[in-house]
């Protein structure tokens, strides 16, 4: 496909990124998708966005599913194709949407890993007791390389506290690693001890946290913050030993530096505490419209996933404790 081509798939990403506000990962995500889908639309001999067929698209996600991609990957793919082509129509690029009879494939119901309530309270215990001892023992977070060099100790410490309060808050509160990216020190009722959360779509939600992530925040906020400041450092709530707001690649590493060390513990990403964390208000008898809300979910489908796990469990347990399981 030519040049125009690929300025219709620019077109596309900026109304997502100005008029429907979406997160730059999910532009990225949109952006791959399609690029992959005009990859392949150049090997079939497709000239123009106007030639394009449902036999085009079934032939796409063939390709895709061939290759070794995962269900929830092709599904994605099926997802970024029928908004792309639904605007495309709007805007006169297609005189008809082609994608209206492509279906999705469906997915395994596949059951998250979470932790054991011991587990996260052993994981946050560790977290706690490395802010008291100057961070001994905290060696594997993707700071650790930066602080290699010759850090002072209250960088040190400082890294301690902020990562005891990113793991108290992501269990505490269940937000995606996105959201606790993003999070502002305006973000914070500490008042009412309650979090001011942009979620998918830009839609907001405040989410409340108890007082161990009260503590952690208040410790990190008045003297591990302060240690790694900078002038560009600006409103973020989280920073890294250089002074810039924190990112996902930063988190995810404290969250498997946290969890690896806990034996037993699955191997978690920042996503398994979400789950981690929902799956324990479930067992503790939240319903499920209080774990949509707290989870910033649009669906209650979604969260149902929950009461699967929650039912899992309570089996495991049954048949590893019951004489007559």
């Amino acid at each position: 496909m030519s040049g125009p081509a690929a300025s219709v798939i620019e077109r596309f990403l900026d109304h997502l990124s100005a008029e429907r506000e979406r997160s730059p990962h999910t532009v990225r995500a949109y952006a791959g998708d399609l690029e992959s889908l005009r990859h392949h639309l150049d090997e079939v001999g497709v000239g123009s966005w106007g030639d394009l067929t449902l036999t085009h698209l079934r032939g796409w996600l063939a390709g895709v599913s061939e290759s070794g991609a995962s269900r929830t990957t092709v599904a994605r793919r099926v997802s970024s194709a029928r908004t792309f082509c639904r605007w495309a129509k709007k805007q006169g690029v297609m005189a008809t949407d082609p994608s209206v009879r492509l279906t999705a494939p469906k997915r395994h119901a596949s059951l998250p890993d979470v932790l054991q309530a011991s587990q996260a309270a052993q994981i946050l215990d560790a977290a706690r007791d490395r802010t008291s001892a100057g961070g001994t023992g905290e060696t594997r977070s993707s700071d650790a390389a930066e602080r290699a060099g010759g850090e002072s100790d209250p960088t040190t410490r400082a890294v301690a506290l902020r990562d005891a309060a990113v793991l108290e808050l992501l269990y505490a509160t269940g937000m995606r690693v996105g959201e606790l990216v993003a999070l502002d020190e305006a973000s914070l009722d500490e008042t009412n001890r309650l979090v001011r959360v942009m979620g998918k779509g830009r839609k907001e939600r405040m989410v409340p946290y108890g007082a161990p992530a009260e503590t952690a925040l208040r410790l990190w906020r008045s003297t591990g913050r302060p240690a790694l400041a900078q002038p560009a450092s600006g409103p973020a709530l989280f920073l890294g030993v250089r002074g810039r707001r924190i990112d996902q690649r930063q988190v995810r590493s404290i969250v498997h530096a946290a969890t690896s060390a806990v034996e037993g513990a699955p191997d978690l990403a920042p996503h398994g505490l979400r789950h981690s964390a929902a799956t324990h208000l479930v067992e503790g008898g939240a319903d499920l419209r209080t774990v949509q809300e707290y989870l910033g979910h649009a669906s209650l489908s979604t969260t149902q996933i929950y009461t699967h796990v929650s039912a899992e469990r309570l089996r495991a347990g049954y048949v590893q404790a019951h004489p007559r399981a």
